[in-house]
């Protein structure tokens, strides 16, 4: 039998267990398709939600791993981890990310300039040409859910994605 059913055949049989299935009506996925669109929408934090990203990012270690996008290619991963010792929500938007770098074999902790963006109770954090001192600036977009985070880099020429779970020492 071929793996694939003729167009007509496979509609009828699609229609069948569809009806057969007991689905609701199509006006209720409409309803359903409206306050799934409204869920993802750009919004004001509350209050809670921003303290728990104060929370989450505060004296945290983001520890994962990333990968350089070359020629639509993603290369191999790699291991690394950014340090964050406190966040201050600045006005509206802007926040500030007080990072810990390892530079010259001492730790500089540096304040770095954010927007965030929030997708329903989901913080996105945009980084626009950030210049650490070198010749590069970098800009990227970090999506924290939970413990976790993901998200996708650039630093002129080149780009790539990063993911990873955050951590707390304990104390």
């Amino acid at each position: 039998m071929n793996a694939l059913l003729p167009s007509s055949r496979w509609t009828t049989l699609c229609l069948a267990a569809f009806l057969l299935s007991g689905f609701p009506p199509c006006d209720t996925f409409a309803e359903d398709t409206k306050s799934s669109a409204t869920a993802g929408q750009t919004q004001s934090p509350t209050p809670e939600q921003e303290a728990k990203l104060t929370a989450t990012l505060t004296d945290a270690t983001l520890k994962g791993r990333w990968a350089l996008i070359k020629d639509g290619q993603l290369g191999p991963d790699k291991e690394d981890a950014y340090q964050i010792v406190s966040v201050k929500k600045i006005e509206g938007d802007s926040w500030q990310i007080n990072a810990r770098l390892q530079y010259g074999g001492r730790a500089v902790d540096l304040p770095i300039p954010a927007l965030v963006k929030w997708s329903g109770d989901t913080p996105v954090l945009l980084f626009d040409n950030i210049n650490l001192g070198g010749p590069r600036s970098y800009s990227a977009r970090l999506m924290i859910s939970g413990n976790s985070y993901a998200g996708a880099w650039s630093g002129g020429d080149h780009g790539g994605m990063l993911y990873g779970v955050i951590t707390h020492e304990t104390h």
